[in-house]
């Protein structure tokens, strides 16, 4: 019986988590790559990513399809999604709720909320009309012929369930993840 636990024991650590405070993850929406990186330093790339419909950049509104340029870092993990793994990041950044405010996009309120979100170290408001819930997730049972295919999320940085189980053990809550 102590034999059966070991083996146990042993199989579950190999498997551990080697996220590290001093790694982050580079996105390129242009080549559809993820680079991890220690420093300036690439660790590893992984290729075939898929974003989102309308391509990268300012968001403009909420189902925009729009995959967001800028610096986040994973705020929560979804590990039963149905995306399989779900690293949501914290966007809106107050970056974007600075441009969104001078451009009328959201209020003073939820500038506000979105800034006081980030000060004290939480998950801004999901549910502004910038949008939310943008993370990086696997395919769950999504077909891999359509990912390999085109740009398909709504926003989100979508990899193969290889690809994201693989990823999972860089990230972690606080991982930075800059989207360029």
């Amino acid at each position: 019986m102590l034999r059966i636990y070991l083996v146990l024991y042993c199989c579950l650590f190999s498997f551990a988590v080697i996220a590290d405070d001093n790694v982050w993850l580079l996105v390129d929406t242009k080549t559809l790559t993820i680079e991890v990186k220690k420093g300036e330093k690439t660790l590893e790339t992984l290729t075939d990513i898929a974003i989102g419909q309308g391509g990268a950049g300012f968001k403009n509104h909420r189902g925009d399809n729009i995959t967001p340029f800028g610096s986040y870092k994973i705020g929560w993990v979804g590990e039963q999604s149905t995306f399989r793994k779900f690293f949501g990041l914290t966007y809106p950044s107050s970056e974007d709720a600075e441009k969104a405010l001078e451009n009328g996009v959201i209020n003073q309120v939820a500038y506000d909320s979105i800034i006081g979100a980030h000060r004290s170290h939480q998950v801004p408001p999901q549910n502004t009309p910038l949008g939310g819930r943008i993370g990086i997730h696997g395919l769950g049972r999504a077909d891999e012929k359509i990912h390999k295919s085109m740009n398909w999320t709504h926003g989100c940085i979508a990899l193969t369930n290889g690809q994201i189980d693989h990823l999972s053990q860089w990230m972690d809550k606080g991982t930075v993840v800059k989207i360029k």
